[in-house]
């Protein structure tokens, strides 16, 4: 079941964000805390969990962002599954329901990360796409109106890249 999160979901979720990109050899360890602080400042757009038998197995965050000087995208991150339960479609809802949702009331939606598994939901590269200090490649958006888009990605300030205003 995919679904919001709860007041009561924040722990388990920052249990497994942190057991999730453990495993990424780029995770920085501090991922659970940039969901804290956009959760602080209200800037989670979309803030979902895909529940199993009453257990959070899965999450997916989005937060507002910009691509140059252009408003209206949302950053997708981190998407994250319970290890155990990886490769069992979890993610793939969890990317789908964020997709739906967020295609109503954005411009387009933005993230970075391996192109080989966010290129099945629509994601791609763009030239000038960009964000600092990551590979072109894996700097990826998916533009709802049809626009190319162009410009740095500017995040929220949770992410700690002192971008967004």
């Amino acid at each position: 079941m995919i679904r919001n999160e709860t007041a009561g979901d924040v722990g388990a979720i920052g249990r497994l964000v942190t057991d999730a990109l453990k495993l990424l050899a780029q995770s920085t360890g501090t991922e659970a805390g940039i969901v804290e602080r956009l959760r602080a400042d209200g800037a989670l757009t979309l803030s979902l969990v895909a529940e199993d038998a009453g257990a959070v197995v899965g999450y997916l965050a989005a937060s507002p962002a910009r691509v140059g000087s252009d408003d209206g995208w949302s950053l997708i991150g981190p998407l994250v599954v319970r290890p155990a339960r990886h490769r069992e479609g979890i993610g793939s809802a969890l990317m789908a329901e964020a997709l739906r949702r967020l295609r109503a009331t954005g411009r387009g939606a933005a993230l970075v990360g391996d192109p080989a598994y966010y290129g099945r939901f629509g994601f791609r590269s763009f030239p000038g796409l960009t964000v600092t200090g990551c590979p072109p490649d894996v700097v990826q958006a998916i533009p709802f109106d049809g626009v190319a888009p162009r410009g740095e990605v500017i995040h929220h300030p949770a992410f700690g890249l002192d971008q967004m205003a």
